[in-house]
């Protein structure tokens, strides 16, 4: 399994992920307050460095989706076929985060039947035991 690559920017993301918080940076200028995702040091809409870690609801819906075909990474290929998705936070509509929708936090990537999934799709976000998010279908 691929492991993300922690950075100091992103850094504060992983370790409320760590704790089952969905956290994203954002301006902490009076007159902007806009989040950000990915992480940087500066607001790219106001230009300020002045940020915060806003804790969303974790709801959102899928923006996207594929299921990869082969070849695939060794560590993937048994669990094919599984989705990735691009999902779409409804607190923060701009902000999209990539992963897969699961049954089970720490499900493999396969179990959730590729009919289920559809764009506009209703999902929370629930967290693996490592702290890493992905996605449940809202409706059962």
């Amino acid at each position: 399994m691929l492991r993300p690559v922690i950075d100091d920017d992103g850094a504060p993301f992983w370790k409320y992920a760590a704790r089952g918080e969905l956290r994203v940076q954002a301006c902490a200028a009076p007159a902007c307050g806009e989040p950000r995702f990915p992480p940087r040091p500066c607001c790219p809409h106001c230009g300020s460095f002045d940020s915060e870690w806003r804790r969303m609801s974790g709801r959102g819906r899928i923006w996207s989706f594929v299921f990869p075909h082969p070849p695939l990474l060794p560590g993937y290929a048994e669990q094919a076929p599984y989705n990735a998705v691009v999902v779409e936070l409804l607190d923060a509509p701009r902000i999209r985060l990539a992963g897969n929708v699961v049954a089970a936090p720490d499900a493999p990537l396969n179990s959730v039947a590729p009919a289920r999934l559809r764009i506009g799709a209703g999902v929370r976000v629930v967290f693996t035991r490592d702290g890493l998010p992905r996605w449940r279908l809202e409706r059962a």
